[in-house]
């Protein structure tokens, strides 16, 4: 393990590989005691969490879901509650994993907000996209979704007292794969320090189907390429990012893709400028 991967795996809080399944196990439990706590600590009973058909969100809707059942069981409060929203844009090309995934979680809720409106709404407003190229307007249309779907969220965290989860781990955190302000923005996030491996593994753990498990993970923001694979924008396959986060000897290319991307972004792993 090179300096520069022990300063990273730190600053983002890296889990250490399973070993044994007591160790997956255990970070489950971890995880759960997490969210229960935010919970707690907010006086709050609701969580609200976009479901896209991912891993990451199949994942951590799962454990939402099970934390709120857990307490329901222990304080005998009814009231504690999972929403599940739906934030499709128009008509989203795997739906069906999308479905896959709400029917696995079993949500106390399904809400749909579809935010193609409101995107193409602004785009409309906005003199600045006209000058663009169709790439680049394509590519800052794909944040605008990404920030419209954490407004509709927050949205309905407002409006029954809630929490939002978000799903970002150390294996996007590193790599500074979110929209600013859009699905970086959110209440807890109890994936956090985990590599996609892991997710994988807590996935499976908890009895995701197999083709959620293992899919292709895509932010899916690019009209213009849709379901882009993210390891296509990363330049690096998420096994090198993982590998790279546990210490582990990776190409020399991979090494160097990861650290100069962690140090370009940076800012997005931090708060707003100050003086």
């Amino acid at each position: 393990m090179t300096d520069r991967q022990t300063e990273i795996a730190a600053a983002l809080q890296v889990v250490p590989p399973f070993n044994e399944r007591s160790q997956l196990l255990a970070e489950i439990e971890r995880r759960k005691a997490f969210i229960k706590q935010c919970l707690r600590n907010a006086g709050l009973k609701t969580l609200v969490l976009g479901i896209s058909g991912g891993v990451d969100s199949t994942t951590a809707g799962r454990l939402a879901q099970l934390c709120v059942e857990e307490l329901r069981a222990e304080t005998g409060d009814a009231t504690y509650r999972f929403i599940a929203v739906r934030l499709p844009h128009g008509v989203q090309h795997d739906e069906a994993d999308a479905q896959m995934a709400i029917d696995f979680i079993r949500a106390d809720e399904l809400q749909t907000v579809n935010i193609e409106a409101s995107v193409r709404g602004l785009a409309a407003q906005t003199a600045s996209l006209e000058t663009l190229t169709p790439e680049r307007r394509d590519f800052v249309l794909g944040n605008v979704k990404a920030r419209i779907r954490m407004v509709a969220q927050f949205t309905i965290a407002n409006a029954c007292n809630g929490l939002v989860i978000g799903t970002d781990h150390a294996a996007e955190a590193v790599m500074g794969f979110f929209t600013k302000f859009g699905d970086g923005a959110c209440d807890l996030t109890p994936l956090a320090g985990l590599v996609k491996g892991q997710v994988r593994a807590i996935a499976r753990e908890l009895g995701a189907p197999e083709k959620l498990a293992l899919k292709v993970p895509t932010a899916d923001l690019e009209e213009l390429n849709p379901g882009k694979p993210d390891e296509d924008a990363h330049g690096v396959s998420y096994a090198e990012i993982d590998a790279f986060l546990h210490g582990q000897k990776v190409s020399d290319a991979a090494y160097q893709r990861i650290v100069r991307t962690y140090d370009a972004t940076r800012h997005k792993r931090e708060l707003p400028f100050a003086p």
